[in-house]
């Protein structure tokens, strides 16, 4: 027997020795992601889409054969490929062609943008996405449905602000959606109106947007692919492999499953479905199982609240420039438990958008039970986007296992308005990476794109540095909550693989694992930290193949 195993081994390693590799990266920095530490410089194997070894130029040159392609790294930076958490990425690919508003310093430039994309549509075609950001415009009221009706009469305009939370209609988008000032405010949404007239003013925030919503057309499959198409070449330029799409449609699905039928796919995706369709989802995969290792059902997307830019996240206290006025809940408390419960119940995982400090708070309350009553078991919730926390809920993360899913772009951004909402007391515990790492939380980072920029690098420098978008912080702002470069590229990389359960497969550098890897042009490691948002992407790497070559 003793004989027997040890020729085993020996056919084994023989065979191991025997196989060539598909591509080798050479005289680089490599980051394998196994640890916070720094990295060494050495060169990886691929084989199969697979990573076949790691060590020194002369271990892994002992792979090399007639067909091995060989990258330079030139002292880059190798490492996992990125993975973005949280994102909308269908409607990414839409947005990559269509007005952009995120930059528009003033009204005056906002409605000429508008305008001049209208010429390039039909008549009848609708202008959406925008994601538009009146915080740039100081003093200034939110945007009025009169701004842009006379430089869009044939067009119907739907354009949301930029954190997804509240839109703006033009008046040919209320007549085609029949929304007058008779239509009531629904429940979890608000309608602003004119104090004068009781007229809509064109904004519509949270459950209110679907008013408007459900008479945009549904885009074809054609349409749908053009999207999917643009997002993966975009994100493959960005070096990401992998992603969360979150409230994610069955349409979505599909158009991955179509790619993918097509061999397109350039990025590996794990879908979240809407929490209240849980029972449709649990049937689903029931019969035809989560998925591959390319697209995957990961289980569902709830919303417990709005966004703080949009007045809508709920908090114990009232914001500090709205008196009395604490936000609101999407849904009521009693479906938001039911519906997780029947989720759990049904062993889906379950992840959850929660800004206020008092969403945060109901809902970890909601995890909590749910665990308590169903049972021990490797659940894995997922809180999205974990803002604004109370200091007695952060350590909560950690004691629950509940994943903190969140997206450092957003602290620089916000950073810059925040506290006028909040104050200056709630803002200590506000995008609280540190504490979270310290009390034993899992990070998980993402973009929230179209909401923050795609770009990880960017994620990174944020998550470093809390430097805000102004540069008014130089030093960072609530700098206490600062995190390293290695940390939060373990938040990009073992952290989300570990958010949709895929740590055995990706996520780090290790024989066997699928060979997903970026090259960047720099060590980020040995990079000034104010220098971190200037690094680029030279390779991606997906699967064994090069997706993007800069």
């Amino acid at each position: 027997m003793r004989l027997r195993l040890s020729l085993g081994l020996l056919c084994l390693t023989l065979a191991a020795c025997a196989r060539k590799a598909d591509i080798i990266i050479s005289d680089g920095m490599v980051w394998t992601g196994l640890s916070t530490g720094a990295p060494q410089r050495g060169a990886v194997a691929i084989a199969d889409a697979k990573i076949l070894a790691i060590g020194d130029s002369a271990q892994v040159g002992r792979y090399a054969g007639p067909k091995t392609q060989w990258i330079q790294a030139n002292g880059g930076l190798v490492l996992p490929g990125f993975t973005d958490g949280h994102t909308h990425f269908v409607d990414g690919g839409f947005q990559l062609a269509s007005v952009d508003l995120r930059n528009a310093a003033t009204p005056k430039e906002f409605i000429r943008r508008i305008k001049d994309y209208a010429k390039t549509l039909k008549p009848g075609e609708w202008i959406t996405g925008g994601d538009w950001d009146h915080t740039l415009w100081p003093g200034q009221p939110l945007p009025h449905h009169e701004w842009i009706d006379s430089v869009t009469p044939s067009n119907p305009v739907f354009v949301n602000r930029l954190d997804g939370h509240e839109a703006l209609a033009n008046a040919a988008a209320m007549r085609a959606a029949a929304v007058t000032k008779a239509i009531p405010t629904p429940s979890g949404g608000e309608i602003l109106r004119d104090p004068r007239t009781d007229e809509p003013t064109g904004i519509f925030k949270d459950r209110a947007l679907d008013l408007v919503g459900r008479a945009i057309p549904d885009p074809s499959p054609a349409q749908r692919d053009s999207a999917l198409a643009r997002a993966l070449a975009y994100a493959a330029s960005l070096g990401v492999t992998a992603t969360s799409h979150v409230s994610a449609s069955w349409a979505d699905l599909e158009t991955y499953h179509r790619l993918e039928r097509a061999g397109r796919l350039t990025v590996r995706v794990a879908l979240y479905l809407p929490l209240e369709s849980w029972q449709a989802v649990a049937e689903t995969v029931s019969r035809s199982g989560h998925g591959d290792d390319w697209v995957k059902i990961g289980g569902l997307k709830g919303y417990m609240d709005g966004s703080a830019g949009s007045r809508t996240a709920y908090f114990f206290e009232p914001y500090s420039d709205s008196a009395g006025y604490q936000g609101l809940l999407q849904h009521p408390e009693a479906d938001m438990r039911r519906w997780i419960g029947g989720a759990d119940s049904a062993g889906l995982q379950i992840a959850v958008h929660a800004i206020g400090d008092r969403a945060n708070a109901v809902l970890l309350s909601i995890y909590d039970s749910v665990a308590r009553a169903h049972g021990p078991r490797d659940r894995r919730f997922r809180v999205e986007h974990a803002q604004h926390l109370r200091p007695q809920d952060i350590p909560l993360f950690g004691k629950l296992g509940v994943i903190a899913s969140v997206q450092p772009y957003h602290a620089i951004d916000d950073g810059r308005w925040v506290e006028q909402r909040i104050g200056p007391v709630r803002i200590k515990t506000t995008y609280p990476f540190r504490t979270l790492l310290d009390t034993g939380a899992r990070l998980a980072f993402g973009s929230d794109w179209t909401v923050a920029p795609l770009d990880p690098i960017l994620g990174v420098y944020a998550a470093v540095t809390r430097r805000t978008l102004d540069g008014r912080h130089p030093d960072g702002w609530v700098p206490e909550q600062k995190i390293s470069v290695a940390e939060a590229l373990r938040a990009y990389t073992a952290g989300n693989a570990y958010a949709t359960f895929d740590e055995a497969r990706r996520g780090t550098l290790t024989p066997g694992a699928d060979a997903d890897l970026v090259v960047l042009d720099r060590n980020l490691f040995t990079t000034p930290a104010d220098s971190l948002d200037q690094a680029r992407v030279r390779y991606t790497i997906v699967g064994g193949r090069v997706v993007y070559r800069r």
